[in-house]
């Protein structure tokens, strides 16, 4: 590392290190995370809603 000598255990370390690939794409994936989740969480209502009133049809069939 430059002037700087390693020992076993730093050697160790550095090797264990993530590639930089590998870096970016839990960047990446740490950015999309909320975006997803605020799409899924504004879809919700509406599914449930839907499942309500298929619910309440199916009953009403039944009957």
């Amino acid at each position: 590392m430059g002037s700087t000598a390693l020992n076993a255990d730093g050697v160790k370390a550095l090797a264990t290190l993530p590639s930089l690939d590998e870096l970016r794409a839990k960047l990446v994936g740490l950015i999309q995370a909320p975006a997803t989740k605020i799409a899924q969480l504004s879809t919700a209502p509406a599914a449930k809603l839907a499942r309500v009133f298929t619910a309440y049809a199916d009953r009403d069939k039944a009957a």
